[in-house]
């Protein structure tokens, strides 16, 4: 009878097998054919060349009488049987050897995984307060989903009497180098172990979707066995009491990698988390206790800008401030430090940039494409390092444009606790108006390029394109998924680095080519912490990718890197 399957092959290919099959198994058999533009034939036909000229390839050993049947039908598993890894290969967990463990990652294209995660992501998110020696007080707030509007839990804003007690509370942790790394890494094992309230709670309160809670938890551990591993041998003295003052995109990323460095270094910490973000970082705060850390080293105070921050930037006992934010902000930081604060004191800062990307005419279109999107979109555009103007070069603009459209109406914009979610929404309702307003106007002056349709309710902002005629049409930087594209001339890439540098940021730069002399003649003169080649130009991972910018995008000295725990030490030079 017939055979419950069908076999398939190349038209051209497999002639003889295929009348076999047809005459002895009256089996089933399509034929296709691949159908296309002669650009995109060339390299599937290449392909195709390469995999069935191989000595190993089925297509090959078929027709090769030398080769047994049995032979060509033994399972491939079978040879793997018993056999040891190679030499040098190493697990996952491992790629980092002795210095420290990699982070546990999460397949999300496995359906248990999901279900696992499913099931511990379930709870609900519990209340913060201030964590401090004494007893805090302050205003109790709700804090809501910014994809559904519905109540999470309730933070308690920490007043500013609050905030005194704690500075008059902290004490620098006096253990030696060896137990702050166990406790930090101890830190690390618990934020991994407690994956769902954390994946919960920066699902419903950062409006992050599934990658990136797992991208976020995977950071933050890094950082605390990173820093750890970078501070076991360490000499130098703590500074004393630091505040460590974290932005709501990275509420547990960020936040944990300033207080593990500070910690390391044997400081105590004042951690000040985003307006916006308390809950997630009240459970980080409560994991680092439980590890080890001293209530006197790490105080949480959640709470107002204008009362916290401000309460611990203008208070003289501190000996160094931490912060990632807004330009405009670090730039008040300094001028509050350097008002009360003792000459020296160092303000370790990372904000924000206009960072571009610059895609030649011999750039892959669909590898750019791709990167692009991820640079622009991931996270709702709402990345320091994000993607804001995108150079492509004249002679392919239109086919790139027209992917990069084609790409961007495939995204589906939702409730970030979906798997099907690609981009979530925009922190709070500030921020969407600052965006939706922006755009309107761009719209306006008739720059738009494409833009999706937002959903019903929420708070929303859909990816949007506009045309610019370079960076100088750029005031600020528009924190969201606001994409702009400019054209350049083959001889005008000289032009573009120098209008690029121009504006004065030097966070993160792309550039997609295949020549090799370009890649070397960019990336000499564009003045950028992370400059990225023929990749996205977000996910900067710790320990590789040091992060961190020049300019008016920070003070250097980038986090997960090795010099930046010097910073929280008085071995490190003043300033």
């Amino acid at each position: 009878g017939d055979i419950p399957f069908e076999f398939q092959r190349l038209h051209g290919m497999g002639e003889r097998l295929h009348d076999i099959v047809l005459r002895d198994y009256n089996g089933r058999c399509r034929i296709y054919a691949p159908v296309g533009a002669h650009r995109d034939l060339l390299a599937y036909l290449v392909r195709r060349l390469l995999e069935n000229g191989a000595n190993s390839s089925f297509v090959h050993q078929i027709v090769d009488e030398t080769v047994s049947p049995e032979e060509v039908a033994r399972d491939p598993f079978e040879a793997l049987a018993g056999a040891r890894p190679p030499a040098g290969l190493a697990a996952p967990a491992a790629i980092f050897g002795k210095v420290r463990r990699n982070s546990q990652g999460f397949d999300l294209s496995d359906e248990a995984t999901l279900a696992r995660i499913e099931a511990a992501r379930n709870g609900p998110v519990p209340d913060a307060a201030p964590l401090t020696v004494s007893a805090g007080s302050g205003t109790r707030v709700a804090v809501a989903n910014p994809a559904t509007g519905e109540l999470v839990a309730h933070v308690t804003e920490a007043d500013a009497e609050t905030v005194a007690r704690a500075i008059d509370g902290a004490r620098p942790w006096d253990a030696p180098a060896a137990t702050r790394a166990a406790v930090l890494r101890r830190a690390a094992d618990l934020y991994e172990a407690h994956f769902g309230p954390i994946f919960a709670a920066l699902a419903r309160e950062a409006g992050k979707t599934l990658p990136d809670c797992v991208g976020e938890l995977r950071e933050a551990a890094d950082f605390l066995r990173y820093y750890a591993a970078e501070g076991e041998g360490a000499t130098g003295r703590p500074r004393g009491l630091i505040a460590a003052i974290s932005p709501w995109n990275f509420p547990l990323a960020i936040f944990t990698g300033q207080i593990a460095a500070a910690l390391m270094a044997g400081n105590a910490v004042l951690a000040k988390p985003a307006e916006q973000t308390p809950l997630v970082a009240a459970i980080a705060v409560r994991l680092l206790h439980e590890a080890g850390v001293p209530a006197g080293a790490l105080q949480l105070l959640p709470g107002q800008g204008g009362t916290v921050g401000a309460a611990l930037t203008a208070d003289s006992r501190i000996n160094g401030v931490v912060f990632t934010g807004s330009t405009e902000t670090a730039q008040t930081i300094a001028r509050a430090m350097a008002e009360h604060m003792a000459p020296g004191t160092p303000l370790i800062a990372e904000t924000g940039g206009l960072n571009a990307m610059i895609v030649d005419s011999t750039a892959l279109p669909e590898q750019a494409v791709r990167d692009v999107i991820a640079s622009a979109f991931q996270s709702a555009g709402q990345r320091c390092s994000a993607l804001r103007i995108l150079y492509v070069q004249k002679d392919v603009e239109e086919k790139v444009l027209e992917m990069l459209k084609g790409a961007m109406e495939a995204l589906r914009l939702g409730d970030p606790w979906s798997i099907a979610t690609d981009v979530g929404p925009v922190i709070d309702d500030e921020a969407r108006e600052t965006l939706l307003a922006y755009c309107r106007a761009m719209e306006g002056e008739g720059r738009l390029v494409a833009r999706l349709d937002p959903p019903g309710s929420g708070r929303f902002v859909p990816p949007h394109i506009f045309r610019v005629a370079g960076i100088g049409d750029m005031q600020r930087e528009m924190f969201g998924p606001v994409l702009h594209v400019a054209t350049f001339g083959a001889d005008d890439i000289d032009r573009v680095i120098a209008d690029i540098n121009a504006k004065g940021y030097g966070l993160t730069f792309g550039l997609h080519t295949r020549i090799d002399a370009r890649v070397q003649h960019v990336i000499d003169g564009i003045h950028a912490g992370n400059i990225y080649v023929n990749r996205n130009q977000i996910g900067a991972v710790v320990g590789s990718q040091p992060f961190g910018g020049e300019g008016l995008s920070g003070t250097g000295r980038k986090d997960g890197g090795p010099h930046y725990l010097h910073r929280f030490s008085k071995a490190a030079a003043p300033g």
